[in-house]
């Protein structure tokens, strides 16, 4: 019954402003995140951008094509610094995901830190050590492309 971190950390070549305003959006989740994961919000708020409260349903099929039902909540937000989303029903027993934007020469660094525990106790162990860290490290890989296709790479 472990419990995991995953952290990642993108150097991102456009200001703090312009990668929140994108990554506060939850419309544009799906942008960044892999096709095959079959990725739709159905929660009915439709706002431009989260707020502390907000409660986003998606459906997701993170394993073998299996379509589940994620809600997350978002627990904080300071503006143009982080937020932090938590699974309040879904795959996980516990999902805990911290976003950051800091200003840096040149653009922005976002980083992520998610700590995260698996269902099925010694099983969800065994399970996050064959593929579940490695899918979430294929999401991320995922995600930094596409925000490099978006916004450029940093040199």
């Amino acid at each position: 019954m472990g419990i995991y971190q995953f952290e990642q950390v993108q150097r991102i070549p456009a200001p703090v402003e312009q990668v929140w305003d994108f990554i506060a959006s939850p419309a544009n989740l799906g942008r960044i995140t892999p096709p095959y994961m079959g990725f739709i919000i159905t929660s009915g708020n439709r706002s431009e951008t989260m707020y502390e409260g907000m409660i986003i349903t998606y459906k997701v099929s993170p394993v073998a094509g299996i379509k589940t039902t994620w809600v997350t909540e978002i627990t904080k937000v300071k503006p143009f610094n982080y937020f932090v989303d938590e699974q309040r029903a879904g795959p996980y027993r516990m999902w805990h995901h911290e976003h950051f934007v800091d200003r840096t020469d040149g653009g922005t660094i976002m980083r992520d830190i998610v700590t995260y525990q698996p269902p099925l106790g010694f099983l969800g162990s065994w399970a996050n050590r064959l593929f579940i860290r490695k899918r979430l490290s294929e999401i991320f890989a995922y995600r930094t492309r596409a925000l490099e296709q978006i916004f450029g790479t940093m040199k």
